[in-house]
């Protein structure tokens, strides 16, 4: 399973299917395992790094650089794991778990108050001064009751976020 001239098999399609928790459709998988192969233009059965940046939608990404980090080398069974993040079925946690290893920038299962500013910074360009961002995400903070020097935690990070009026839309088409 991963390089283009295999096939996949019933059992490979079901095994995706369990290693995703069923987030995806056994055709969807299908769907994903043509998309993955012509990905893998070197089919040696894993995606690397300029392999995903030929994707435009990928390589346009503000924060495809941090994203990169996460997906470089990723076999077609990570790489479905990885993309059912962003399934219309995928829950609220999920998605924000993904986020905040985003935002953990070091890797440590930690957010600091440096790691937001340069995620806001990779968002806004120059658009925003330093001063303006640090503004915004200390505000934002300080609603949530932390301060620029608090440390977040994933349970501190999915408190800040998982807020009633917050809508995570976001999804990847499969076709």
């Amino acid at each position: 399973m991963g390089n283009a001239s295999s096939m996949l098999t019933q059992y490979d399609i079901e095994e995706v299917q369990e290693h995703c928790n069923y987030l995806f459709s056994q055709q969807e998988i299908v769907s994903l395992y043509k998309r993955f192969c012509q990905l893998d233009r070197s089919a040696k059965g894993f995606i690397s790094e300029d392999e995903f940046l030929s994707i435009p939608e990928f390589s346009l990404n503000p924060l495809s650089k941090r994203l990169l980090r996460m997906v470089d080398g990723l076999n077609f069974k990570d790489f479905v794991s990885f993309l059912s993040t962003f399934s219309a079925k995928a829950s609220l946690r999920q998605k924000i778990e993904l986020i905040f290893k985003v935002y953990d920038i070091d890797g440590k299962g930690k957010v600091t108050f440096r790691d937001l500013v340069e995620i806001l910074q990779d968002q806004t360009g120059s658009f925003m001064t330093e001063e303006q961002k640090e503004e915004v995400l200390a505000k934002v903070l300080g609603e949530a009751g932390y301060t620029r020097d608090c440390t977040l935690s994933l349970d501190d990070f999915i408190q800040i976020i998982d807020h009633p009026g917050l809508k995570m839309e976001v999804e990847v088409p499969i076709d």
